[in-house]
């Protein structure tokens, strides 16, 4: 295995455990996650490093799991793993939701923290009420995360960059081994563009060089290029892998 890819399934691990599933079962290979709601990330099958089963049989047990859960059977093709990309789109699924996992060095980030951004381990009520809002989530959906927050294990920082009195932007990291994991950016439409977001994940990235990670990673939209724009001025500039998701159409 290339160093590339070992670091992009250090990474596919890391992003499970800064956002972790409700329930998670391992099918031969494959991890299927469950955690109900509308987020996929957590309600989705995901392959695993190493050797995994035949696809048509992880096909069959996926469908089976999620009928028993009454959720849909929705597959998280990940670049390092697509054997099950043409099986499902052969069976009718349909790919949507086409995001990328970007890496960024930490060790030319800067000492010492942004005293205008807060960071603290746990998130507050507000903080919250705010992250659902800008995700558009409603009542189910905002329990389902703000209990997934308090399964994250291990150091972590909920980051809210203040301005004029309200939250300018918002974001959380969490270290996993020697990786950073950046998560739930998100900034007031009518505030974007004013480069809040930027100050906010500079404050995590070196919050995480300062508890010990030597590199960062996020996962982006493929679409999203101001996204895309902000992270890469950030030093997010190798691409790890790619990933969509399949489900019947």
């Amino acid at each position: 295995m290339s160093q590339h890819d070992d670091l992009a399934w250090t990474a596919e691990a890391a992003c499970r455990d800064a956002w972790p599933a409700t329930r998670q079962d391992h099918l031969d290979g494959w991890l299927l996650r469950a955690s109900g709601g509308p987020t996929r990330r957590t309600n989705s099958l995901n392959p695993t490093r190493g050797p995994r089963g035949p696809a048509a049989t992880a096909i069959a047990a996926c469908e089976r799991e999620y009928a028993a859960l009454g959720q849909p059977a929705i597959v998280r093709v990940v670049s390092l793993a697509p054997e099950l990309d043409q099986p499902l789109a052969d069976r009718g699924y349909g790919a949507e939701g086409h995001a990328l996992t970007l890496f960024a060095a930490l060790d030319g980030v800067p000492a010492g923290l942004d005293p205008g951004v807060r960071l603290v381990p746990a998130p507050d009520a507000g903080w919250l009420a705010l992250r659902a809002r800008l995700a558009g989530a409603g009542a189910e959906a905002a329990a389902i995360y703000a209990a997934m927050t308090g399964r994250i294990r291990g150091p972590r920082a909920f980051a809210a960059l203040e301005r004029a009195g309200e939250t300018a932007s918002m974001g959380y990291a969490v270290i996993c081994g020697s990786l950073a994991v950046i998560e739930s950016v998100a900034t007031p439409e009518r505030l974007r563009g004013q480069g809040h977001a930027r100050r906010t994940v500079g404050a995590l990235m070196r919050w995480a060089r300062a508890n010990g990670a030597t590199g960062a990673c996020l996962q982006v939209v493929a679409e999203n290029e101001a996204a895309r724009a902000l992270y890469d001025g950030l030093g997010f500039r190798t691409e790890l892998l790619r990933y969509h998701y399949r489900w019947p159409g």
